[in-house]
């Protein structure tokens, strides 16, 4: 769908509020990711993915910004995919296009069909299938770059995730080269944006959006009476412990900013095992724990 150019005020005050009133918060932010990972470089095609929550529209006002106001060096093409969502989120989403002016092309995928509500823990191939349906439309589209609306509070609580449920270290990084679609690379240009700021430019302009749009989700919570959720969990924990230390959030961050592998007992590279044993013996150690 390429969205006809019905000006609604609020739209005005929508991108006026990314570069004056949330500046700091919003478009600092966003333009910090882009030139500390490198994120555009000349001649990009980005597909801006739009899934009709806050964030992803934020990020496409964020991209219109960059483009009206930067060199123009680079191309967005905002892509909306239609997984199997219900005709009133549709048409949500399909209006906040409108009202903010995003020219949106739609495509479908049945993905919820596809994975069905049987999966005990659909989220996880949910979200493959639906990475690999955007790789693959942005491909038609001529585009080498998808980007996703994935903030701070995403990496934060992918990292504590990680550590607490799989026993791992790792992050959700900010940009990526696709294995399966060659020259396809993923980029998360609000990678430093916090997710309250979103929420109050969203409250400011008094924008609505939809919120968890899952029909699997959905059906499996009325099946048990709820459903579990593992990130919900960890965003609560992270919010506790802030309660006593203001830092929390921060180092959650820096800490896989800077790891020293010196004092890691085993890690991984390249799918290549280490262990602190192959070179105990002829490295200096130093006695800080």
């Amino acid at each position: 769908m390429d969205n006809k150019d019905t000006f609604d005020p609020r739209r005005k005050e929508a991108e006026r509020s990314i570069i004056k009133t949330f500046r700091k918060e919003l478009w600092s932010r966003f333009t910090q990711a882009v030139n500390k990972y490198e994120l555009i470089k000349p001649g990009d095609r980005i597909a801006v993915c739009v899934s009709g929550g806050k964030d992803s529209f934020l990020m496409a006002k964020l991209f219109q910004e960059l483009y009206a106001h930067g060199e123009r060096n680079f191309e967005p093409v905002y892509i909306n995919m239609d997984p199997g969502y219900n005709e009133a989120n549709r048409l949500k989403i399909r209006h906040n296009a409108d009202l903010l002016g995003v020219p949106l092309k739609e495509f479908s995928c049945p993905i919820f069909e596809i994975v069905g509500e049987n999966e005990t823990s659909p989220c996880y191939p949910c979200a493959r299938m639906r990475r690999g349906a955007l790789y693959s439309h942005a491909g038609e589209l001529k585009c080498n770059k998808i980007a996703l609306g994935h903030h701070y509070d995403d990496v934060i609580e992918t990292i504590l995730m990680g550590m607490l449920y799989g026993g791992q270290i790792q992050t959700m990084m900010p940009k990526l080269h696709s294995v399966n679609f060659p020259g396809m690379e993923l980029i998360r240009p609000m990678y430093l944006i916090r997710e309250d700021s979103v929420l109050r430019w969203a409250k400011h302009n008094e924008l609505e959006f939809i919120a968890c749009a899952c029909r699997l989700t959905e059906g499996i919570a009325s099946k048990r009476g709820s459903i579990d959720s593992k990130r919900a969990e960890i965003k609560a924990l992270i919010k506790k412990l802030h309660e006593t230390n203001q830092y929390t959030e921060a180092n959650i961050f820096k800490s896989v900013e800077n790891v020293n592998l010196s004092t890691i007992i085993r890690y991984k590279q390249d799918g290549i095992a280490h262990h602190f044993l192959d070179t105990y013996d002829s490295v200096k150690g130093d006695d800080l724990f």
